[in-house]
């Protein structure tokens, strides 16, 4: 049974993009010297959370993948130290033409692919419909060095429908990039039930598919955001076996007995027991009347 070692790099805002680099650079080194084989960063790592507010100067934040200078740099980081890392980014696609995407570098250096956040969320603080393109790459898995892996973006951690898919194509974990926190005014109302929820149903892709989970969140203050911090690794039970803090930075470890995702998967067998004729409703975005097939007569 192969294990595998995890290390999320929980960390805050840096005054620029050039600073950020060379930070996540000493904490990537820190990771790999206590051990750690797969590395992921949290979304945007190298930039402010910036869909606060709408600005088209914030475009200029992107830049280029895989063929930019931060996914150059990383790359030989990775081959330096022989780890797999998770280096999520603002990647400028074309003209007009930005996601919010991950790039997945295997112990060797080269570039296994890209993961483009398919979901785009749209409330107060986080104004991301108007700076990101929807994903067209689908839920991708990389055997890397370490195992096979599938990078899934904040807003994603709500849908079961993009876990099930990436475990289905053979993911033994789930890396989920984040940068999710409290509004200022909401957090003494709600601030506890919006972690909870986010910690859950995560837990819940956990346990639904079987596999690890392992979410990467930031830390400090952005404009009127409060991240949250507190990263964590799910086992295929739901259970929390690694956890960091809400205020600091912190290079969280944690390793992960792929056997487990075997032997869960015997004792409960959830995949064996979908009954997929029965899904195809779940291609419709609500299931009303005007979904429903037109042989049966509406419900009275």
């Amino acid at each position: 049974m192969a294990t595998v070692t995890l290390g999320l790099i929980q960390s805050c805002t840096f005054a620029s993009p050039a600073q950020s680099l060379q930070r996540h650079e000493q904490l990537i080194a820190e990771a790999a010297g206590k051990g750690a084989q797969i590395i992921c960063l949290q979304e945007l790592f190298n930039i402010p959370y910036f869909c606060t507010r709408q600005d088209t100067e914030r475009f200029d934040l992107a830049e280029p993948m895989p063929r930019g200078p931060t996914i150059a740099a990383l790359s030989q980081l990775a081959a330096k130290h022989e780890v797999v890392l998770i280096v999520p980014m603002f990647e400028k696609r074309g003209p007009g033409l930005y996601h919010n995407t991950a790039a997945v570098i295997d112990a060797d250096g080269r570039v296994l692919g890209l993961y483009r956040k398919m979901h785009i969320p749209q409330d107060p603080g986080f104004e991301e419909k108007f700076y990101f393109t929807p994903g067209d790459l689908g839920y991708r898995v990389w055997n890397t060095r370490f195992g096979p892996i599938a990078v899934l973006i904040c807003w994603d951690q709500w849908y079961p429908e993009a876990a099930r898919l990436a475990a289905l194509a053979g993911a033994q974990i789930l890396f989920y990039p984040t940068a999710i926190g409290w509004l200022r005014s909401e957090k003494e109302a709600l601030g506890a039930a919006q972690h909870c929820a986010w910690e859950s149903v995560q837990r819940g892709h956990a346990v639904a598919n079987g596999c690890f989970v392992a979410a990467v969140n930031r830390t400090g203050f952005q404009d009127e955001t409060q991240f949250w911090g507190q990263s964590f690794v799910a086992n295929p039970y739901g259970q929390i076996v690694a956890k960091a803090g809400v205020d600091n930075e912190e290079v969280l470890l944690c390793p992960c007995d792929l056997g487990e995702v075997e032997q869960f998967r015997r004792i409960w067998p959830f995949f064996r027991d979908r009954r997929i004729d029965t899904y195809s409703p779940l291609t419709q975005r609500y299931i009303d009347e005007q979904s429903l097939p037109q042989e049966l007569p509406p419900a009275r």
